[in-house]
């Protein structure tokens, strides 16, 4: 009796081809780098020589860009460039863990639903389907209010109503990787469940999981940030993008940098990851590689 041989997603020349993709694919190259900046200009923001993001000063108020405020500030005095950077700390972190949060819950009851089917692949769909009756950030804003407003109430919110979408791809994936020769094959000489599916299923439904995650993490950046604009993320004085351009759109007039700002990092990175989605579509698509 002969093992069955070990599945390969991407051989070693076809994952060189979908990197060479990667870097040859300008409006990836160009994602990748504001996603870059935003996640640096994030980290380093406690050792950067900036203002308290919380300090206020009666004298500064609504003070437009200078040399003392290289991007204004805000209706209390506070340094808007300090609260950009200490704001993308906030938005960035709800992306990424709304993400996380999403697959780790929605990959495993997807793969169980895929390779289980029957009572378990029904219910686990239904379930699916009821929340995805809901707009995903109608779900988001009715599950954060009922937990309560706080940044990560907020990302749990986020994670939950972005479950379905990868149940739904990890189910519909993991059909379609058992119905191939090795794992039948893997399956034929008898080896177990658990190790079919860490070995053979998972690493090949891994890459259009990993093109979904960081198109949604974009998606979760928006949610955050409406959920803040609403009152139900991040809370006062922590700054947040979306809480900066709540009370901005009571200065508009007086002060359009207090919105132009927050508004202007949120196109940036939301318009980063979804051309590095699209990057990665592209690169690890398989009749192309």
């Amino acid at each position: 009796m002969t093992a069955a041989a070990d599945p390969v997603l991407l051989p070693p020349r076809s994952r060189s081809r979908a990197w060479a993709k990667l870097r040859a694919n300008p409006a990836a190259l160009l994602g990748a780098v504001l996603v870059l900046f935003f996640v640096l200009v994030a980290l380093a923001a406690p050792i950067l020589p900036i203002d308290d993001p919380t300090k206020t000063s009666w004298t500064a108020v609504r003070k437009a860009p200078s040399a003392a405020h290289w991007l204004g500030t805000d209706e209390i005095g506070r340094d808007l460039l300090s609260r950009m950077i200490w704001g993308a700390r906030a938005s960035l972190m709800a992306g990424v863990v709304s993400v996380a949060i999403a697959v780790a819950i929605g990959v495993p009851l997807g793969v169980l639903a895929g390779y289980l089917r029957g009572w378990t692949d029904a219910a686990i769909s239904r379930m699916t389907e009821a929340l995805l009756a809901a707009p995903f950030l109608i779900l988001a804003i009715a599950l954060a209010a009922f937990l309560g407003p706080s940044l990560s109430n907020a990302m749990i919110a986020i994670g939950l109503s972005a479950m379905p979408v990868f149940i739904r791809l990890s189910r519909a994936q993991t059909m379609d990787v058992l119905t191939e020769d090795y794992v039948e094959s893997a399956h034929a000489i008898g080896v177990p469940p658990l190790a079919l599916l860490w070995r053979y299923v998972l690493p090949n439904i891994f890459p259009p999981i990993l093109v979904q995650a960081t198109l949604t993490v974009a998606t979760a950046i928006i949610a955050e940030a409406s959920l803040s604009f609403l009152g139900l993320g991040q809370q006062p004085p922590a700054p947040s993008w979306g809480s900066m351009l709540n009370t901005a759109k009571n200065f508009l007039e007086q002060a359009p940098w207090m919105a132009m700002w927050p508004g202007l990092a949120i196109f940036l990175v939301v318009l980063g990851f979804n051309l590095v989605g699209d990057g990665l579509r592209d690169a690890l698509d398989p009749r192309d590689i």
